[in-house]
Parts: C-alpha cells; structure tokens; sequence
C-alpha cells in the first residue's frame, strides 16, 4: 500500500502506443496541431469515438457502446480529483471546450503562481508551486472517499511512481506504432518500482492493462 490509505486509490490512466509512448512526436514542442493530431487522434481513437466520451463532452448522441466505453465510464465516476503537469495543462488549456471535462478539482504541477481557475460544469483548476507530494496531500483533502488520477504528463507520473505514491496504473495499449515522441516510462527507477498483473481486458480497439505498483 504506497498511498496510505483504504478508501481512496492514487491511480495513473493513459493510453500508450505498442512501443511505448503516451504522446506522438512534436506533440510536446508548440508544434502546430496539423503536425500530431492525427498520430494522437489514431492513438486515442477508442475514446474519441466512445458513446461516454461525446455525451461527457457534449458532442451529441451517438458512440460506441461496449467494454471500452464501460471502462471508459467507470474511470470517470472512481475519479474524485486529477492531478496534472504543466505541459499538458498548457495544451488542454487550447483544447478543451469552456466546460472542461474533468468536472472535478485539477491540481497543477507548476513553478507559476497563477489564482484558482474555475470552469463551467464543476472543474476548478489549482495550481501548485511545492511539488507532487504537495499537490497529492490537497488532492486528498477533496477527494470525497473517491479516487486520485495522475493524468499525465509522462514526467509527472515517473515522479509520482519513483516517489512510490501510485497504487495503481491502468494502461491501455493502442495497437498503433509511433516511433518517436513521449515515452511514458522514461527516467522510471526500475531498481524501486514492480508491478503485478490484475487484469487484462481486450476489446476490439484496444487491450486494457491493470496493475497494481509495489515497491522493491
């Protein structure tokens, strides 16, 4: 038990490609969105086309039902509170619609001061300037008995896995292949960190991953 407590899990949820990384290249470095949202649209293309997925953003109806919009649902519903780093909220901040789909509290992992964002649809973004055990510590104050989600970036969840704070990390393997971009194990300390096989789930699209994280 790496988190410290029974009733709320500290859990990372991405999608990776086949060989590894959990963004495509020029994805990370300002480039212009024509450059990787196609690689990174394929990438999450289970998502994208979930029935969950448009309602949460309010895309219409319509979506595929299924064993990946179930999960997709139920990561949703488990997560109380979501931490992020500061590159992917930079580039969320461009993307996501006014009603940020998050509809929870987000911590930023930062250096900027930066005053509490409040969105429509019940997303507050906080920004923390003292590092990831600090942002867990008040993410645990308003979880309300429901799990943390370490979002991503790639950095931020090497952190918070070498730091031994993560119980759980559910990976969801694209079968695509990119090559190059942002591996999500990269910097990892293999000599601290073990995972042990809880479930694997496949579906048409993808296979689901989940592993509980021991320390060494």
């Amino acid at each position: 038990m790496t988190s410290g407590t029974k009733d709320a899990k500290v859990f990372v949820s991405v999608t990776m490609s086949l060989d590894g990384f959990i963004a495509p290249e020029f994805m990370e470095n300002d480039q212009p969105p024509e450059k990787w949202v196609p690689k990174w649209s394929e990438l999450q293309a289970y998502v994208l086309q979930s029935k969950f997925f448009r309602e949460n953003l309010k895309f219409g109806e319509g979506g595929e039902t299924g064993r990946d919009n179930e999960i997709l649902e139920h990561t949703f519903k488990r997560t109380g509170v979501s931490i992020l780093g500061k590159r992917m909220f930079d580039l969320g901040e461009q993307m996501w619609p006014e009603e940020a789909p998050f509809r929870t509290p987000v911590f930023v992992v930062t250096h900027t001061k930066r005053d509490a964002w409040v969105r429509p649809g019940g997303t507050t973004f906080h920004f923390v300037n003292d590092g990831v055990e600090s942002a867990l510590r008040q993410a645990r104050a308003v979880a309300g008995g429901r799990d943390i989600r370490i979002s991503g970036g790639a950095n931020l969840i090497v952190q918070y896995l070498n730091a031994g704070l993560v119980d759980e990390l559910d990976i969801a393997v694209a079968p695509v292949v990119f090559g190059a971009g942002l591996r999500l194990f990269e910097g990892v300390d293999h000599d601290k960190v073990a995972l042990e096989v809880v479930e694997a789930v496949n579906s048409p699209r993808v296979t689901h991953m989940r592993y509980a994280v021991r320390r060494r």
